[in-house]
């Protein structure tokens, strides 16, 4: 199959490398990682089973190669491309472009064995890293607000730099918690309020993902075992984990994805939630943070050993607070396990 590429993670995915100004073509028996001089050293060291060209004009010179090859087919993610690239690279070329959407995104669903251990490095780092997380927020989180705590995250999930995050973190006092994607604010946390954590690393590009909920206590753990003073949240908090753990006990290969969806929801449903679990319970993890297969209640992807996503069931109350405990589980045998 003969393919263009322009995303970084799925440029990475077929070379072991990529920068911000590369495209990858496969024409062919042959492959070319194209970028400009001042990747030069760095792609000639990291680039894998490709022939590296420096050009100043990446798409220009793309052109130049497929003419070349005498190719008839180029197929391509239209996602990946704006459509002034796209209307560059097709001008005065006798090739017929295949939209093939979601390209590299079905190439990368399921995973190797080497992805899995470089996965589940991701997510034990993330582990640790929460363990910190809630040893300083014990110790120095009264009074901060959810803006403070988010740069305190960042650094301790980072290990001061050493490691990028899978993605901006969310840290959310009360109220803010039920925005499932909630932005920090000013709201200063205080003794007994409800803290939820999303956060994640990358180890070797590889991403992990990450949530919980605790009441803000002294020497409080982030496990997934929470006691809260509040029994209106106790009693979400429990359906929400009940939701969590049959979904991952329950999960099989052969399924399609809409039904790992379907016992998260049906066991909140049950409880009485139902209309305020708001978004999929879970979506794939790898290079990018939300990739195949995608945990919702329409997707009709089969599950196969060596998929890796995220369990993350939530209930939300609009003014009030929102409970969501999420993993990272990979499908081994047959069934779930929690990277």
């Amino acid at each position: 199959m003969n393919y263009i590429l322009k995303n970084e993670n799925a440029i990475f995915y077929e070379c072991g490398y990529s920068c911000d100004n590369a495209i990858f073509l496969k024409l062919g028996s042959e492959n070319f990682f194209i970028t400009d001089s001042r990747y030069t050293i760095e792609a000639s060291l990291s680039v894998q089973n490709a022939e590296v060209i420096i050009d100043k004009d990446l798409i220009t010179k793309a052109n130049e190669l497929i003419e070349k090859s005498k190719i008839k087919v180029l197929n391509f993610d239209p996602k990946e491309w704006s459509l002034f690239h796209f209307e560059k690279l097709k001008r005065s070329l006798e090739v017929h472009f295949s939209q093939k959407i979601d390209f590299s995104f079905h190439k990368r669903a399921i995973k190797t064995p080497d992805e899995i251990s470089l996965l589940g490095r991701a997510c034990q780092l993330g582990s640790e890293a929460f363990e910190r997380l809630a040893r300083d927020f014990s110790l120095n989180g009264i009074d901060l607000s959810e803006k403070e705590l988010n740069f305190r995250a960042k650094s301790i999930l980072s290990s001061m730099g050493e490691y990028d995050l899978s993605f901006e973190p969310i840290v959310a006092i009360n109220e803010n918690s039920a925005k499932p994607h909630a932005l920090p604010t000013s709201k200063r946390v205080q003794k007994s309020d409800l803290i939820l954590v999303d956060a994640g690393l990358k180890y070797k590009r590889y991403c992990s993902d990450r949530t919980r909920c605790v009441e803000m206590q002294d020497n409080f753990h982030f496990n997934i075992e929470q006691t809260f003073s509040s029994s209106k949240i106790q009693k979400i908090y429990d359906s929400v984990k009940k939701a969590h753990d049959e979904s991952i006990s329950k999960a099989r290969v052969g399924m399609k994805a809409k039904e790992i969806d379907k016992i998260a929801r049906d066991v909140i449903t049950n409880d009485g939630f139902g209309e305020l679990f708001i978004h999929s319970t879970g979506h794939g993890v790898g290079l990018d943070i939300h990739e195949f297969p995608f945990i919702s209640q329409t997707s009709e992807m089969i599950i196969e050993d060596g998929m890796v996503f995220t369990i993350e069931p939530g209930i939300y109350i609009e003014n009030e607070f929102g409970i969501r405990i999420e993993d990272c589980v990979v499908m081994e045998n047959g069934k779930a396990r929690i990277l």
